[in-house]
């Protein structure tokens, strides 16, 4: 198994770049994805977060309703850290499992972590960490034009996360997507050929 750390700030393209290294070949490990199966009512994190924060956070159809949980688990540091408590073994729970199931393959598995950190390399037996990398302005452009936020809300959302100079810090390569598809193509195929070459730092 080769084990590389992707990670990249809100609207940077790092889901673009996972599924062009998954066309190649990888297996992806989606924390993101992981985060929303472990809360499903079949889920480890679904019944202690039900005793935690009560009934209230059930929707009708018996799923966990999002916008009810939010509300109380962001009203105070102590109800966040109680959700984060849950939550985050959980994920990562799931995430080592299925890392676990390709120790003995040659493929590359890539570990898709939002808000992968430096102490992350103490937690994971990285080959590589790639960055995804954006300008804040383009990523703050992306996000109002594509999907839909106000220039606050991204704004918001971009400040909330590791800085870009932190997530360049613990980078082995950076996939530049500053431009067009075309540039973003090239900057995939320069960190596929660097993160796979025989013998090299990857």
């Amino acid at each position: 198994m080769h084990l590389i750390g992707l990670t990249g700030g809100i609207g940077a393209g790092k889901s673009t770049v996972a599924e062009a290294f998954a066309v190649r070949g990888a297996v992806i490990v989606d924390a993101d994805r992981i985060a929303r199966e472990v809360v499903e009512p079949d889920g480890p994190a679904f019944a202690p977060l039900v005793e935690r924060f009560g009934d209230k956070i059930v929707g009708d159809d018996g799923r966990l309703d999002r916008p009810a949980l939010a509300a109380v688990a962001f009203a105070s540091p102590e109800a966040l850290a109680d959700l984060n408590g849950i939550t985050h073994p959980a994920i990562g729970s799931v995430m080592a499992a299925r890392v676990a199931e390709q120790a003995e393959s040659d493929r590359v598995v890539v570990l898709d972590i939002p808000l992968l950190r430096a102490e992350s390399k103490d937690q994971w037996p990285f080959a590589a960490i790639v960055v995804v990398d954006t300008p804040v302005e383009v990523a703050l452009n992306r996000l109002v034009r594509h999907r839909g936020l106000s220039e606050d809300d991204a704004r918001a959302r971009i400040a909330a996360q590791i800085s870009r100079e932190d997530r360049r810090a613990i980078a082995d390569v950076i996939i530049d997507n500053s431009g067009d598809r075309a540039h973003l193509a090239r900057e995939i195929d320069r960190a596929w050929a660097w993160v796979t070459a025989p013998g090299g730092k990857g």
